[in-house]
């Protein structure tokens, strides 16, 4: 039995699964944006979304532990993970992918027949993430595709259609993860160059890296107010929304060009909890 726990504790930590809590709660926000009064909201298309968030996210940190396994091995920041480290061997995980993304499709058909049918280029998107690196600069901006595609996708699985509001948070989510992105690779920037591999930091530099990422961020101020305005929230909404931006703001006065000492601080503790408190404002909002 410990051995069964062991194993699980060591696929959990190569999927990252407590980094769920970036995609999640706009998976919420697009759930809870769909339901009307006295709508479709049932206990068990909760769980078939939240089942469909993990088995997609597992398919996708899975699928890129494994096709950078060697890079990982070579690279001092990421040498302990799972592959490298030989915790986990790269076959065992390939199949936690393939099971996962099988999972993930049928989970897809259980919610409604579109979903089914985006679910494979939802796929394509989430797992091609992992070779942009390989081939431009622009591989953040990948990832932000990757997550913006939660608050839309719940959103679908309620309603069979995609309308303006979720549109807008999915564009607010590409926008926030993809510039937090361009900061958490700063770590990599050396690395990446030595190895012929792309990245904003390593095209521009760390200082212009930084303002590339908070021009992103500064954009998604202004999409927060649209996106209030287009699903008719209130003032709940507009306190929530105005915690996220000044978590925006700060996680930029905590990194400096030389000195990203508190680099773990800005994308784990300030973004995790920016998107938390959001999604509770956000919610709240739309439920009162």
């Amino acid at each position: 039995m410990n051995k069964f726990f062991d194993r699980g504790a060591k696929y959990l930590s190569l999927v990252k699964f407590a980094h769920t809590i970036f995609a999640m709660p706009f998976a919420l926000i697009g759930l809870f944006l769909a339901i009307e009064p006295g709508g479709a909201f049932t206990w068990r298309l909760l769980v078939l979304i939240l089942l469909a968030m993990v088995f997609a996210r597992n398919s996708a940190m899975g699928f890129n532990r494994w096709a950078d396994r060697k890079i990982d091995a070579k690279n001092p920041r990421t040498a302990k993970r799972e592959i490298p480290s030989s915790a986990l061997s790269p076959a065992a995980v390939l199949l936690f992918v393939i099971a996962n993304i099988v999972l993930f499709v049928i989970v897809s058909a259980l919610i409604n027949r579109l979903a089914l049918y985006l679910s494979v280029p939802a796929m394509i998107i989430l797992l091609g993430y992992s070779y942009l690196k390989r081939f431009t600069s622009l591989c953040h901006y990948g990832l932000g595709l990757a997550l913006s595609c939660a608050p839309a996708a719940a959103y679908i699985s309620v309603t069979g259609r995609l309308d303006v509001a979720p549109l807008i948070l999915s564009l607010i989510v590409f926008l926030w993860s993809s510039s937090f992105d361009i900061l958490y690779s700063l770590a990599d920037e050396e690395f990446d160059r030595s190895e012929g591999l792309h990245s904003i930091p390593g095209l521009l530099g760390r200082k212009r890296a930084m303002i590339v990422s908070a021009v992103g961020h500064a954009l998604v101020i202004p999409l927060l107010w649209i996106f209030g305005y287009s699903a008719g929230l209130g003032i709940i909404y507009v306190t929530g929304a105005a915690i996220f931006a000044a978590l925006l703001v700060y996680q930029h006065l905590i990194i400096k060009p030389d000195d990203i000492s508190r680099l773990n601080a800005a994308f784990f503790t300030a973004n995790g909890v920016a998107s938390v408190i959001f999604a509770v404002f956000t919610i709240a909002d739309i439920l009162f």
